[in-house]
């Protein structure tokens, strides 16, 4: 017996349907695009905000950076001597 054949409006509806769950769908896709595009949006000024306030810690704390910049310039120089010292071939005696 199988199935009868779908009515012109049995097949309007279903493809009705079918447009409407798929603009449905877009219409959550772009809200999502908008609270992502406000975030992002967000987070940049943040950022932006976060640099200007790092900037101005490094001018304010200039000479403890750079003294803590010489110091490790010097620990580094240091350090290097040790593992050449520590590693030197007896050739090089």
């Amino acid at each position: 017996m199988g199935r009868r054949p779908e009515g012109k409006a049995e097949n309007l509806f279903k493809n009705l349907g079918k447009r409407i769950d798929e603009l449905l769908k877009e219409i959550k896709d772009a809200g999502e695009k908008a609270k992502n595009s406000e975030r992002f949006e967000e987070l940049k000024r943040n950022g932006e905000t976060l640099k200007k306030d790092f900037e101005n810690f490094k001018d304010n704390n200039k000479g403890m950076i750079d003294d803590l910049e010489k110091g490790i310039d010097r620990v580094g120089k240091d350090l290097k001597e040790a593992f050449d010292k520590a590693f030197k071939t007896k050739k090089e005696d």
